[in-house]
């Protein structure tokens, strides 16, 4: 999940795999998968990083490392 701030300041977190599309228009809306809409703060390359970021952290604790000696060392 990450965390987002709602237009009205308030703090809320969002699953990043629901966030079908985000759009400025100027303000930065969310719809997810779910069809809801939700407008948010941060401008939508911040929320682009910010599931970026997610997803790195998920994959790094998803694939353990391979032994040494499965990396050729």
């Amino acid at each position: 999940m990450i965390r987002l701030t709602r237009i009205n300041e308030s703090p809320f977190y969002v699953n990043a795999d629901l966030i079908e599309f985000v759009d400025e228009t100027p303000d930065t809306v969310l719809t997810l998968t779910t069809g809801e809409k939700v407008r948010v703060r941060e401008r939508a390359e911040e929320v682009v990083a910010r599931v970026l970021e997610y997803r790195r952290r998920v994959a790094g604790q998803a694939a353990p490392a391979a032994p040494a000696a499965d990396r050729g060392e």
